[in-house]
Formats: C-alpha cells, sequence, structure tokens
C-alpha cells in the first residue's frame, strides 16, 4: 500500500526590497501548512531581476523570516539537497529545461528584436486590441544555438486551461487569451513563470501557495509544467490585503518592513496572529499561540475576499499577547530596548516590575519604553497638567504627605496607600486630586500607571525628590 508523502511548500521572494506584510503572510500559511502535516517548507530566492536585487535586500528578507520564527528547512543558509536555492545561481539549469523543450517541439528560439515587437506592440494599440505575439519565429528550425536569441514557449491556440484552487475553487483560462511566452531571455535568464516551474519541479514542490495576482500566470505555467512531463502541482492563491480604503496596501497604509514592526515593538507571535486572521478565521477566535495556530490552520479556512489592514487591530492583538508574557519574559523583552536608550532599571527585579506594570498601558514595547521614561530621568512638566492639579488648594495635603512618606516603611503599595487615604479623609479631598498632583510632580503628566506602584519603583529618595520639585510650583 503506497503512502503519500509529505507536502512540499515554498516561499520564493524577490529580494528587490524589504519583505512586506503581503509576503509574510504568504510565507506564514506555507510555513503552517508544512508544521502541521509534516511537510517541508523550503525558502528560495527569485534574484533574476538583476538591476533591482540588492544583497541588502536578501539579507533582510533572511533577518525578517528568521525574527519571525519561520524556519525553513531547506534554503539559503541551510542547504538542503535541492540547492542552490537562489536562482541567479541555477542558471544553467534553465537553459538545460529550456533546451529539452526546443527538443520534444515545445519550445522555440526566437530572433525577433525589440524594435521589431516595439512596431507590432503600436499597431495593436492603434487597432485597441491587446497585444499578442504572432508567432513569427513558431515554425523555424533555422535558427543556430549560437545566435542571440531568446527562447519562446509554445503555447495552444485552441481549448481550455484549467486547475482546482484550494481556495479559489476551479478556474478555467482560454488558450485564446494567451501568447507564445518567453522563457529565458537573450542573456540566458529565465522569465517569472518558466524560472518558477524549473523550481518548483526540481525541488519537489507539491503545492504552490502565493498571492492571487498570480492567477494569470498559473495556467501558463501548467501548460509548462505538463509540456516537461511532470505532474502539475496544487495551488492556493490568497487574496490581497488591502489598506482601510480598498486601495492596494502600501506605506501609507501602514504596509512597512516586517523589521520595522520589530523596532517598532511588536512581537512576532503577534504579528504572524493578526496576518493569520487576515484571509483565515477559525471560529470567532482572535488570540492565538503560534501552537494553535499549527493545529487550526487549513486551506479551507481560508477566505475568499481580500483582508483590509488595520494597524487598531494589529496593536490590539499585540497587546493580548504582552499581557500573556510572564514577568521574566517582559524583563528580557524590554531590557535590550531600555538599554539602547541608555536607561539602567537596576536590579533584575526592578527590571521585571517596571515591565510588567507599564505593559498594562502599552500596546507595544516602543509605548512601553516610551511611557516608562520618565522613571529614568524626568521629563518637562505638562502645563494643562499643572495648572489643573497643582494648584494652592492642594498644597497644605503635599505639605504633609512630603512630611509623612519619610516614614513609611516598607516604601510601597501597601505601605503609602494608608498614608494617602489619611490625608483624604483629614483634608476633604478625592483621590484623584491628591494623586494627579504627585503623577504629575513624578512623570510630568497626567497619564502613568497607578501611582503607588510607581512610587514604589521610583523609591522613597527619588519621589521624595520629585515631589518636593511639584510642589515648589506652587506659589504659596
Amino acid at each position: 500500500m503506497s503512502q503519500t508523502k509529505p507536502p512540499r511548500v515554498r516561499f520564493a521572494p524577490s529580494p528587490t526590497g524589504y519583505l512586506h506584510i503581503g509576503g509574510a503572510r504568504t510565507a506564514l500559511f506555507n510555513w503552517l501548512y508544512a508544521r502541521r502535516t509534516g511537510g517541508s517548507f523550503i525558502l528560495r530566492i527569485e534574484d533574476t531581476d538583476q538591476e533591482r536585487s540588492s544583497e541588502s535586500s536578501y539579507q533582510a528578507i533572511l533577518d525578517s523570516m528568521q525574527w519571525l520564527g519561520l524556519t525553513w528547512d531547506e534554503g539559503p543558509a541551510v542547504g538542503g539537497p535541492h540547492g542552490p536555492y537562489r536562482q541567479t545561481e541555477r542558471i544553467a539549469l534553465y537553459r538545460e529545461f529550456a533546451e529539452r523543450l526546443i527538443a520534444t517541439g515545445k519550445a522555440y528560439r526566437c530572433i525577433c528584436t525589440k524594435e521589431q515587437l516595439d512596431v507590432l506592440r503600436k499597431e495593436s494599440e492603434a487597432r485597441k486590441r491587446p497585444f499578442r505575439y504572432p508567432g513569427t519565429c513558431r515554425n523555424r528550425r533555422d535558427i543556430p544555438a549560437d545566435v542571440p536569441h531568446a527562447v519562446r514557449f509554445i503555447t495552444p491556440t485552441e481549448g481550455a486551461i484549467g486547475f482546482d484552487d484550494l481556495v479559489k475553487g476551479n478556474i478555467s483560462v482560454q488558450a485564446t487569451e494567451m501568447q507564445d511566452e518567453i522563457l529565458l531571455r537573450s542573456d540566458g535568464m529565465p522569465l517569472y513563470n518558466f524560472g518558477a516551474v524549473v523550481d518548483d519541479v526540481t525541488m519537489g514542490i507539491t503545492l504552490v501557495a502565493r498571492g492571487d495576482d498570480h492567477v494569470i500566470n498559473t495556467p501558463r505555467q501548467v501548460l509548462m509544467y505538463q509540456a516537461l512531463g511532470y505532474e502539475v502541482p496544487r495551488f492556493a492563491h490568497l487574496p490581497m490585503i488591502l489598506g482601510a480604503d480598498k486601495t492596494r496596501l502600501s506605506k501609507r497604509h501602514g504596509a512597512v518592513s516586517v523589521l520595522q514592526y520589530r523596532d517598532e515593538g511588536y512581537l512576532p507571535e503577534a504579528l504572524l496572529n493578526y496576518l493569520a486572521r487576515l484571509g483565515w478565521s477559525s471560529g470567532d477566535q482572535e488570540v492565538f499561540t503560534i501552537d494553535e495556530l499549527i493545529q487550526k490552520f487549513d486551506w479551507v479556512d481560508c477566505g475568499h475576499n481580500a483582508g483590509v489592514f488595520n494597524p487598531e487591530k494589529l496593536r490590539w492583538v499585540n497587546a493580548e499577547h504582552l499581557k500573556k508574557r510572564s514577568p521574566k519574559e517582559m524583563g528580557d523583552l524590554i531590557e535590550p530596548r531600555f538599554r539602547a536608550r541608555g536607561f539602567d532599571a537596576g536590579s533584575r527585579e526592578r527590571l521585571d516590575s517596571i515591565a510588567v506594570l507599564f505593559r498594562e498601558r502599552a500596546r507595544t514595547l516602543l509605548e512601553l519604553e516610551e511611557s516608562a521614561a520618565f522613571l529614568f530621568k524626568m521629563p518637562a512638566y505638562d502645563p494643562a497638567g499643572v495648572a489643573k492639579f497643582i494648584t494652592p488648594a492642594i498644597a497644605p495635603a503635599m505639605d504633609e504627605l512630603l512630611a509623612l512618606l519619610p516614614g513609611v516603611t516598607p516604601f510601597n503599595h501597601d505601605g503609602i496607600k494608608p498614608v494617602f487615604e489619611g490625608l483624604l479623609a483629614k483634608h476633604n479631598l478625592k483621590m484623584v486630586a491628591l494623586a494627579q498632583a504627585c503623577r504629575v510632580s513624578i512623570s510630568g503628566t497626567t497619564v502613568s500607571p497607578p501611582i503607588f506602584e510607581v512610587m514604589e519603583i521610583l523609591g522613597k529618595d527619588e519621589t521624595l525628590a520629585r515631589l518636593k520639585a511639584g510642589r515648589a510650583i506652587i506659589a504659596v
């Protein structure tokens, strides 16, 4: 009894820029499927666009994938039995496969020049018809291999080319809508469709999952798989991700480099969680661990409609993941970011306490470190906060507070709270009046975590120094 082989899927970015949200989601869905099924996830780099490709973009893709935790089983820096995994290192292979198609009468050499083709394109434009290569060289057999030439694929002139998409269902295209595709340019570089097909068949790819902007390419590739004598893989085309205005996602919508999300303090598992929900669902659940995503993911649960990128929802998801981190994990996350700003949290216990206290109001690590910055360096006072809360009416209570706090031992929430409660009763004040006067004096603003916990973390000496500075503002 034969056993079905584990699936092999791939993610094939071009190093012409950073890894963006759409690419990261494609990589994620392929990775989740491979991990759930015990298959292999292959990373390969389609770098034949030499004018736009760069080593910095290549490295940024690897760094982004590694930060996200989307580890690959074969590919750059890992190796594997089907390498090399960069297209520019596989040029001889494309030539070999092109010659195989020529030899079997399924492709031909074409010596039409760009100038000749431009004339034909202009004629098509004048007739308001789409340009279709007329097959000038299709029946020629007199073009020697050593003459500069492109290689074109012989596309059927009738019939339909169809395939069953795991997301979109059955898709069919008439052959009359297609033309004889260029497989290799005259410089030997493969065009996208041919390079992808050769890589897929030689790497044993069994499922091709990518954005639905590639649907137009798939019928052409199906013909190439068949012409080469290989089994056609399954396909899954994922709906695009749009901005809030329902246009293609761009930087103005917040679609920046994956590494910028890292720098802005998002957790990789939170970003993956959010991306998974852009085009896939599992009931009403919104927050997932990576293990849950692996267990639940399947192509049948992918939606047909484009997802809309919502930065606010991403921040909410990130905040939910921050809440699940232990104190030690929070300290580990924030320590290098504090260090980069020159902040010294002191003991490990204090570092963890700061991280946990300030995450309650933070949606990202960047927000956390910015909101906690006043602990390390007193910021300027908020004029509106001073005018509203540090007033002559609060001066008597602040004076008594400054007299009582030195005797509080231990200097923590439980020790500080009774002092405040006594002063509120004595001076007939509401907590907001005294707490906000202290908060502005200590943090410079009217917003911070609970004031007793902030005072505890600051310590007695620093708390007293800041309260004295705040009290000095009152001209009485």
